[in-house]
């Protein structure tokens, strides 16, 4: 009788458990499964929380399939990789063992630099730099200072401002600004500041070689197919081949000696730790 008793006893807690086990798993996935691959299952709430507010439904469904899709593609590798690879394969501990410390030392090296990273660079620093290296910064395509406007062919302040434009009177070249402002499609001023070709052709959807063959008198000119006419004035002019101006590689030379400084950083927090470590009798070479 007690033997009965206490095999109803088990098999009581043993539905109360399977039941509270699939209560939890209802809370937890609540939800339509959308894919399945072998016993992974993939639920619509997963896949609902990565479509952005406000996605129209073909956007909404183009990215929950690229998203299934990679779901599925990823537990398919894997399921044949774990059946075909041999057991020595499979087994990744020592890679794992080497990402953990490769991640951890970047972290902690990452900490360390931005903790005690100087990121002031001065302009006499920069010049210093551009001196002693000068040699690498030869031009490749040329750099230009110049105005470029964009504006309606029969516009009638076409030729003011692009006269204006020319100028090298802070009066007029305000009043081009100004007339730009209410009459041009755009008005850019690159006249204190060096660009190179390349990002000038792009407003006109040329190569920069074509653009400066049809160059006279310092304007380029273009007319578009939708009545708009492109014109830029080339305020100052460096070819290809020649030293580059230290303002224009300011930027460049700036996150090479911050880079340099974050190197040092490095090797004398390798080199401090392994001369503590050897004070301390932690690392020795036998």
């Amino acid at each position: 009788m007690k033997d009965t008793l206490r095999k109803i006893l088990i098999c009581g807690i043993a539905l109360l458990t399977l039941s509270s086990c699939r209560a939890i798993s209802s809370l937890l996935h609540d939800d339509d499964v959308v894919a399945e691959v072998g016993r992974h299952r993939l639920y619509r709430g997963d896949v609902s929380s990565l479509i952005p507010d406000g996605a129209s439904d073909e956007d909404s469904l183009r990215l929950a399939l690229q998203y299934i899709n990679s779901w599925a593609s990823d537990l398919i590798f894997l399921d044949i990789a774990e059946s075909q690879l041999s057991k020595e394969e499979l087994d990744v501990t020592s890679e794992l063992e080497d990402y953990r410390r490769s991640l951890l030392k970047y972290r902690y090296e990452q900490r360390y630099i931005n903790e005690r990273l100087d990121t002031l660079v001065s302009d006499d620093q920069i010049d210093e730099y551009y001196q002693d290296h000068i040699e690498n910064f030869v031009l490749e395509v040329p750099v230009v200072k110049a105005r470029f406007l964009r504006i309606a062919s029969d516009s009638p302040n076409l030729g003011v401002i692009r006269k204006k434009m020319s100028s090298s009177s802070i009066e007029d070249l305000a009043y081009a600004d100004s007339l730009s402002y209410f009459s041009a499609v755009k008005y850019t001023d690159f006249g204190d500041k060096w660009i190179d070709m390349v990002s000038l052709s792009r407003e006109f959807g040329v190569d920069y070689a074509e653009l400066l063959s049809s160059m006279k008198n310092g304007f380029i000119q273009t007319e578009d197919s939708y009545g708009k006419t492109n014109v830029a004035f080339i305020a100052d002019f460096i070819q290809a081949g020649e030293i580059a101006p230290v303002d224009y590689c300011h930027e460049r030379i700036r996150n090479i000696i911050i880079s340099v400084r974050k190197q040092t950083l490095v090797s004398d927090l390798e080199r401090d730790l392994l001369t503590d470590a050897r004070d301390k009798g932690r690392f020795k070479v036998f």
